[in-house]
């Protein structure tokens, strides 16, 4: 009897104990469908922000009178877990002819998080499919985005899948869109010729038109590898000022107007996954390569294009794939 009584008191006790903690149990049940609708509050909110300022972007283009054809491009997709990007600098030239002002080959790699730039310098005296041997920025204006993509393929071995053309006013109002104040930059002389602005040595923020006529800079002793240089300079002060927190409010209204004034064949989820990938997983750090390698050109006197740069094709193919590949 004394045992059984034992046994009812210890079982009432543990079920005194249990009660409170399904008590709590339940609570905490009921209280999870509200973190869940808060949390997707909140999404809704950012995705909405997101979509509106990417749309007013893309209007903001449209407004001024931007209206964009996409160009043929037969690039293939290689599914190796990398995205290729043939990146052209336009501008239009008297009589409409549109020329490049900059080629870049812009590599981001999903699995390892990184992302690589290759500049090409257009100079460089290449065979150009059916047109003969000029400077490879020719091949932009004799034949589009696919001449090049065929002329940067037989030269240099790189055959990109996508390419994006974004002209110069573009840039200009990406640039004074993301920083009102402008871009800080340490320009290294005093600039003028032929770029549009006047800059002056030293440590300056440069608005949009101030900053594309620094990159576009080629009147002096290094000629276009001081421009490619400088070119990269840019690009590393823009990767900096995108991944600042200040930045972040700004970013789907600028990649809007960077999109309406974009002449891409590349689908806009492969934009926006790349984007996202990059900032908030990738590696901050962009790996760059000029073409051609040090030690494998030499200057010379084209009979079509004037001065023009001679390279050794295979050397550059070489070091090109490793970089890529590694």
């Amino acid at each position: 009897m004394n045992e059984d009584k034992q046994r009812s008191n210890t079982n009432s006790s543990n079920n005194t104990k249990e009660a409170p903690m399904r008590r709590v149990k339940k609570k905490r049940i009921r209280k999870l469908p509200i973190i869940i609708l808060i949390f997707i509050v909140i999404l809704a909110i950012i995705v909405g922000y997101a979509v509106h300022g990417y749309n007013s972007g893309i209007n903001y283009a449209k407004d001024h009178g931007k209206t964009l054809k996409q160009e043929k491009f037969n690039g293939a997709a290689k599914n190796d877990g990398k995205i290729t990007v043939m990146v052209l600098g336009a501008d239009a030239e008297d009589g409409g002819i549109s020329r490049t002002d900059s080629i870049m080959i812009a590599q981001y790699d999903y699995i390892n998080k990184k992302m690589k730039m290759v500049s090409v310098m257009r100079d460089i005296y290449a065979d150009i499919p059916g047109s003969g041997q000029h400077k490879i920025n020719s091949a932009y204006s004799i034949g589009g985005p696919e001449l090049l993509r065929q002329t940067l393929k037989k030269n240099l071995g790189i055959d990109p899948e996508y390419y994006a053309v974004l002209d110069f006013t573009g840039f200009e109002k990406m640039i004074d869109e993301l920083e009102p104040n402008g871009v800080p930059i340490d320009v290294e002389k005093d600039m003028s010729k032929n770029i549009g602005v006047s800059l002056k040595e030293g440590h300056h923020r440069l608005n949009g038109k101030e900053l594309l006529g620094y990159a576009r800079f080629r009147h002096d002793a290094e000629g276009d590898f001081g421009r490619v240089r400088r070119q990269q300079q840019v690009m590393q002060s823009l990767k900096e000022e995108l991944v600042s927190v200040d930045s972040l409010l700004k970013l789907p209204r600028v990649a809007g107007i960077l999109r309406g004034y974009l002449n891409t064949n590349m689908p806009d989820s492969a934009l926006v996954q790349s984007g996202l990938n990059f900032g908030i997983r990738g590696d901050k750090n962009v790996d760059s390569i000029t073409l051609p390698i040090k030690g494998t050109y030499q200057d010379i006197q084209s009979p079509t294009d004037g001065s023009a740069l001679e390279i050794d094709k295979a050397k550059n193919k070489e070091e090109v794939k490793k970089f890529l590949d590694e």
